[in-house]
């Protein structure tokens, strides 16, 4: 067996990626260690971590938001309802600590925006019935798993437990969606990743 070395994304790629993997990163960059980054950061790490931290309440925000128009929409039933409910809490926890380490690290979070202009970027009207809803938040989750386990190797090693244990959240979001969904148990192992 040999070892490869596969080269790290820097920061500035970590910058540039889209969606997910931005929320990921800020995620697992505050969660837990941001007090010791603030001690070896210099002022450009900082303020590209403040960035990605940023664009990680944004995708937070947004989740949230997907949350509250599913559990509004009048096209789940109850249980579903409380479920969706419950794992919007988990992103409202996210957020706060994303929030929380934006200030620590002397940012200021960027602000929500309205449920409608979150509704259309969601294209909230195509959803028609529950499986539509179920169908959508199981993507999202899926792909916040997938993010996690993907940034992990990009961090440094205060960091890789957090992502871990975030991409545990999302892989069990995932996991109660897909039994939602009536989906079959993959067969095949690693599923994530």
């Amino acid at each position: 067996m040999t070892d490869k070395t596969v080269p790290l994304p820097s920061r500035r790629a970590l910058l540039g990626s889209a969606g997910k993997t931005l929320s990921i990163a800020g995620v697992a960059m505050m969660v837990g260690g941001y007090a010791p980054r603030i001690m070896r950061a210099s002022a450009e790490e900082l303020s590209s971590d403040v960035q990605i931290l940023n664009a990680a309440i944004a995708l937070e925000h947004e989740g949230i938001a997907a949350y509250q128009i599913a559990a509004t929409s009048g096209l789940l039933d109850p249980a579903v309802v409380d479920i969706g409910v419950t794992f919007q809490g988990h992103h409202k926890g996210h957020r706060d600590e994303l929030v929380k380490a934006v200030r620590t690290l002397g940012g200021t979070p960027v602000e929500e925006k309205s449920l409608d202009d979150y509704a259309k970027s969601l294209n909230a009207a195509s959803l028609t019935n529950q499986t539509d809803v179920l169908k959508l938040a199981l993507g999202l989750e899926r792909g916040a798993a997938n993010a996690y386990l993907g940034l992990i190797p990009s961090l440094g090693v205060d960091f890789h437990q957090v992502a871990a244990r975030m991409a545990g959240d999302e892989a069990f979001h995932a996991a109660i969606l897909a039994n939602a969904l009536g989906e079959p148990i993959p067969k095949n192992a690693l599923i994530f990743g």
